[in-house]
């Protein structure tokens, strides 16, 4: 281990998060302070429906916008299994129910300052069911687009989340291998 954990304090908690402030001692035995904030597992789901891919348009409070994204969220409880949580986000967020879920894979959020995994989830054979959003999520607007209306809004600016984004990514990997026959 390159960095030793001399003492850790947390100094903030509220229902979604923790942020601990970590005293350390580097590799070289430079002492320093690292904050981290904690969060549990969350999902992000690529609801496709043949060309179709449906979006969530949600202002941001961090940056004072409304942004399209993928849907995607946590629920605060850790040990959830993710598959049933990338269920529910979906039909929170969307109204939709997936026949299948395809799992893609596991990314870190921003582990530079963040402990949270989220997991990647295809939802295809899609019924709308009505949605069921948390308080928070109260000015939900559901889009879709085509997927090459989809992969413009990527390359111009206008989707610009990174769970989005790479999401998409191991996505287009996880179908090129299933095209070529590679596992």
């Amino acid at each position: 281990m390159s960095i030793k954990t001399l003492s850790s304090r947390e100094v903030y908690r509220n229902n979604w998060l923790s942020v601990r402030e970590d005293q350390i001692e580097r590799s070289n035995g430079v002492p320093g302070i690292y904050g981290v904030v904690d969060k549990d597992d969350c999902a992000v789901v690529i609801p496709l429906d043949g060309d179709r891919i449906y979006l969530i348009e949600q202002f941001r409070y961090t940056i004072q916008q409304r942004c399209l994204e993928l849907p995607q969220g946590g629920w605060e409880t850790a040990d959830i299994d993710p598959e049933q949580l990338a269920r529910g986000e979906l039909r929170e967020e969307t109204g939709f129910s997936a026949e299948k879920m395809i799992y893609l894979g596991t990314m870190w959020i921003a582990y530079g300052f963040a402990k949270q995994k989220q997991h990647v989830y295809l939802a295809t054979g899609l019924t709308h069911e009505g949605v069921d959003p948390d308080p928070e999520e109260h000015d939900l607007i559901l889009r879709s687009a085509t997927v090459a209306e989809f992969e413009q809004m990527l390359l111009d600016g206008t989707i610009q989340d990174t769970c989005t984004i790479a999401a998409w990514g191991l996505y287009r990997l996880w179908k090129e291998r299933q095209q070529t026959g590679a596992v």
